[in-house]
């Protein structure tokens, strides 16, 4: 299973060129997937189901551990969660992924006919569906709980995508909305609940469940009702059946597949599945009849009403979720079998009439009943297939929808349970929401396909192949699986019936059972459908006057809830977020010190029993300068003095990292701290220089009593974590490993470019964004950034054609030519001129021996932003660009992509990714070398932190250069054209007596 589900997921990868390339034909190819996935499952029938019809009572309800024949297969994931990628084919999963993958295949088809090669956005359609189709199949396939509840989420944010396909349409953005937040919502309660069961059994297998069911337990029973949560949101009932009408705004090969067949499907799966573990339980029993019940009948009642065909339909699928849930939930072996033939009925007939709603509304333009006339001359093909299907949908003998309808009566009859059991209530509702399903099945066929005598006959062009050929097939379907459902279903539903005990008199599929009671009910469902049909205007002038009463309804009440949510998530940012980076922090701060604080005081915690407070003065004299630093940063007014004393406490902590062995640590974090210092001063040349609060005296103690909470909380965290260790830590035996293995003597690079490798790719990559971020709020503009790139390519010229750029300009620097003579610095200039090359020198030698002496990428990369600092502070953005003419983001892709590289390379080799190869190289010259592939990935961390350097002075100097400038220069203009304006209004010039043209002003 798990090829064919990932052969789903790259035709949808593939989708968009295939789109690009063959127009709407590329649903040919696109289809094939699913096709595979029909001939596998008819491959593996005969396994599937051997000896389904005669399998024995397994009870699992009940204690027993036997189950149903099955294929399975498993694959490793996520070992630490339980969340393997296993999947079982047993009777239940096979008729569901067969539905999956064969109403899929003709779906696909369909929409060859039904788009235009030139339809907006076709090719992400195209591959949201194909993916679907996929993520469907996984679903109703996988035996892990966890996986099932993926796959279910990603059914849920790909219906997102289709509904909203026509995304310049208000309402279908709107539908796609609400469809996403009720079915994600519903999602999110039934993780909670798979969670519950999880930890009841000690497993997510489902197969494990159902053949040993937990003992019942409030854990257990919230779990059960959670679980259905999930199921009713997705399947549409009450009170959430209001959003799949809404999605029909989506493209009808949409609501064909996944309103009709699929998606909804999920929900009904869910309760077949875990229905013979907990049916028995009496709140299962109680919710699927409390809302399964009246699922049926509000469905059934507003599709007698609508006067939009697909709407008619919708509604009416809402009814027969309602019937399905009713039966696939009522826990009985008979009505276990009634139920997935009722669910293969559904889809079958469902699916082609959508199919044929979609066509009418493609060769028509139109779905309104009021205004169809004369399809049924015009499309003779597609009203025999509605026909045969609506007749289905109505309960008509010799189709499936009546070997279904009849399997219900029987498993429900009354006159067997009673009129006053679970099973007559049940029953009376499922009779009355039959009768209203032939009568709006009767509606559908009445007022797509009948001639209008006072409308003329409706324009219609032909419809495709595709059009007819998709849903006729569907309807084919319908007829043999009625005329043979005792042959060909009865192995299909036993296996899963199997689950249950049988009855006295078990239900058998067939046309004909002889003049029975059921025979009976199905006549009187006839009779009362036929009156309904014929006294439409009765019945829609009463359903009018009970809307005209104005009673609330399911889908107000979500507009109003959700209205209430975003109210009261304004209100909640309005108090909290206030603009204020103060009171921002502070609330951070304060959760950091009482979570922490209420863990210890809840708990008892160890604590060490030996303090060191230090090794020798020289620690204690650093950090009580660190100290002071820090509160003198605290207690400053002035930005500029509070940015060098926090400084202090940086370099401050280096040096305690010397001191106490760690060199690597200290150069990191010198380096860190000096372009730190670098940055703030940048940007603080867009503030003023002190800062703009004066706190109250409340204040200051309240931000004192929060910064030493912090810092007690910290120091109290360090020594509970120290002396709470139960386990070896994990830099036992690095140090020799760091050799054998990673082939260097230094333990921290090697940790870094080797043993931890995988973190060091995440951090280079969030380097990236934090960078790329900073570049875009100070490059907001397109032109802003055009005009950098272009000034870069133009430093690049010069440099190439060797021009000389001032014959008064200082040569100690490449191209500071256009620096302002009162802004430069000739003792700068030359130290600059002294010590970049050294300094680059010594960036590259860090890297290159980081692996066997302190250093690596990071520490180099490091020392070339600084030596590229001081060229941006001698010379300014053009000696900047001098310095490095490339663009950041190229630097920094280039050492991302170095560092993937690596670590696939690894992987081609025949190893894992990021793994060390180690060799030992006597070079002419050079002489021995040892050579670590780490070394390379090195090098990209290497260009990541260079380019991150480039892109921080490029936007945070160069561009904030330009913003000053551009400031000034419109300042002063301003100030010239109001002096202007004030010689004009003392001498008594007209405003329209002024020159056309200022004269150039130099800014």
């Amino acid at each position: 299973m798990l090829v064919l589900i990932l052969a789903h997921l790259v035709a949808a990868l593939a989708a968009p060129w295939l789109v690009r390339a063959m127009g709407s034909r590329a649903f040919i190819p696109l289809s094939v997937p699913s096709l595979a996935t029909v001939v596998y499952l008819v491959r593996q029938a005969a396994t599937v189901h051997a000896g389904a019809t005669d399998h024995p009572h397994h009870g699992v309800g009940h204690g027993s551990a036997g189950l149903p024949p099955a294929v399975t297969e498993s694959w490793t994931w996520v070992p630490q969660l339980g969340m393997d990628l296993d999947f079982r084919l047993d009777g239940l999963s096979w008729l569901l992924a067969m539905v999956v993958a064969g109403v899929g295949t003709l779906v696909l088809l369909y929409c060859t006919g039904y788009f235009s090669d030139d339809e907006e956005g076709l090719g992400l359609f195209a591959g949201s569906l194909t993916a679907f189709a996929g993520a469907m199949l996984g679903l109703v396939t996988t035996d892990n709980m966890l996986v099932l509840y993926v796959f279910w989420e990603l059914t849920s944010i790909l219906s997102f995508l289709l509904i909203g396909h026509r995304i310049t349409s208000r309402h279908s953005r709107s539908a796609a909305m609400e469809a996403l937040v009720i079915t994600a919502g519903g999602g999110l309660a039934m993780l909670v609940g798979i969670i519950g069961l999880g930890a009841a059994t000690g497993s997510y297998s489902i197969s494990n469940l159902l053949a040993h069911p937990p003992q019942v337990d409030a854990l257990v029973t919230t779990s059960v009702v959670l679980l259905l949560v999930g199921a009713f949101t997705k399947s549409a009932q009450v009170p959430f059946h209001f959003w799949l009408p809404g999605a029909m705004a989506a493209p009808t090969p949409v609501s064909a597949y996944l309103h009709a067949a699929a998606m909804v499907k999920a929900g009904i799966y869910l309760v077949a599945r875990f229905a013979p573990a907990f049916a028995h339980l009496e709140v299962w029993q109680w919710a699927v009849l409390l809302l399964g019940g009246p699922t049926m009948l509000v469905g059934a009642y507003r599709s007698l009403r609508q006067v939009d065909i697909k709407l008619v339909l919708a509604y009416g699928t809402v009814s027969q979720l309602g019937f399905l849930v009713l039966v696939v939930g009522h826990g009985t072996q008979d009505a276990a079998r009634a139920g997935l033939v009722l669910l293969l009925a559904h889809a079958l007939f469902k699916g082609s009439l959508f199919l044929v709603v979609g066509a009418i509304d493609h060769c028509t333009g139109t779905r309104d009943l009021r205004r169809l006339s004369g399809l049924s001359r015009s499309m003779p093909l597609l009203f025999a297939t509605a026909c045969v299907s609506a007749a289905s949908m109505a309960g008509l003998p010799p189709l499936l929808g009546f070997v279904s309808k009849e399997g219900a009566y029987t498993a429900l009859d009354p006159t067997v349970h009673g009129w006053a059991t679970r099973e007559g209530v049940a029953f009376l509702v499922v009779l009355v929401g039959s009768m209203m399903t032939f009568a709006y099945s009767a509606r559908f066929l009445w007022g797509a396909f009948r001639t209008q005598r006072t409308k003329p006959a409706t324009p219609v062009h032909a419809p495709g192949f595709f059009l007819q050929a998709s849903p006729a097939l569907l309807a084919v379907g319908t007829i043999v699986l009625g005329l043979a459902s005792g042959p060909l279903l009865e192995p299909v539903v036993g296996n899963y019936a199997s689950f249950w005990p049988a009855s006295e008199h078990p239900l058998h599929l067939g046309l004909w059972h002889g003049w029975t009671v059921v025979l009976a009910f199905t006549l009187l469902t006839y009779a009362v459908g036929v009156v309904l049909h014929l006294r439409r205007r009765q019945v829609n002038g009463f359903q009018r006057g009970v809307a005209a009463l104005g009673l609330p309804g399911a889908e107000r009440g979500f507009q109003l809830t959700m209205r209430a949510v975003d109210r009261g998530a304004l209100a909640v940012t309005g108090l909290f977020q206030r603009g204020s980076l103060p009171v921002t922090l502070g609330m951070i701060f304060v959760v950091a010190v009482a979570v922490p604080v209420g863990v210890l005081l809840m708990q008892d915690v160890p604590m060490p029993e030996h303090y060191r407070l230090m090794d020798s003065w020289a620690q204690l004299g650093v950090a009580v300068v660190t100290a002071a630093a820090g509160v003198l940063a605290a207690l400053s007014t002035r930005r500029l003095r509070a940015v060098v004393l926090a400084g202090v406490t940086g370099y401050g902590s280096a040096a305690l990292f010397m001191l106490y062995g760690a060199p690597d640590l200290a150069l990191t974090q010198l380096m860190v701290e000096s372009i730190s210092i670098v940055v703030f001063i940048l940007v603080l040349r867009r503030m003023a220089g002190q800062f703009p609060d004066t706190p109250r005296r409340v204040e200051k103690v309240l931000r004192v009593l929060i910064a030493v909470g912090v810092a007690g909380v910290l120091t109290l965290v360090a020594l509970v974590s120290a002396a709470s260790r139960a386990h070896v830590p994990a830099s036992a035996g690095l140090l020799e490993t760091a050799y054998t293995k990673g082939g260097g003597h230094n333990v921290v690079n090697v940790i870094l470019v080797d043993t931890r490798g995988w973190d060091t790719m995440g951090e280079i990559a969030v380097v990236l964004v934090c960078a790329t971020g900073v570049a875009s709020l100070v490059f907001l503009r397109e032109e802003v950034l055009e005009t950098a790139r272009v000034a870069a390519s133009a430093t690049r010229t010069r440099r190439t054609m060797h021009l000389e750029a001032d014959t008064e300009g200082s040569r100690w620097l490449a191209d500071a030519v256009n620096m302002k003579h009162t802004r430069r610095s000739a003792v700068l200039e030359v130290v600059t001129r002294l010590v970049f090359h050294s300094m680059v020198v010594w960036s590259l030698y860090v890297l290159l021996v980081g692996h066997d002496a302190p250093g690596g990428g990071f520490a180099g990369g490091l020392i070339a932003t600084l030596a590229l600092t001081v060229r941006y502070l001698a010379g300014e953005a053009d000696e900047l660009r001098a310095a490095a003419p490339v663009l950041s983001g190229t630097l920094m892709g280039a050492g991302l992509g170095l560092a993937v590289t690596t670590g696939v390379l690894g992987m081609v080799a025949g190893g894992e990714p990021l793994q060390s190869w180690v060799f030992n190289l006597d070079v002419p010259v050079l002489g021995h070398l040892h050579l670590v592939t780490p070394a390379f990935f090195d090098v990209g961390v290497y260009l990541v932190v260079v380019g991150m350097g480039v892109g921080l002075l490029t936007s945070l100097g160069a561009g904030v250069d330009q913003q000053i400038e551009s400031e000034r220069g419109e300042g002063h203009r301003d100030a010239l054209s109001r002096h202007a304006d004030d010689e004009f209004h003392r001498y008594g010039l007209r405003h329209t007596d002024r020159p056309v043209e200022r004269p150039e002003v130099d800014a």
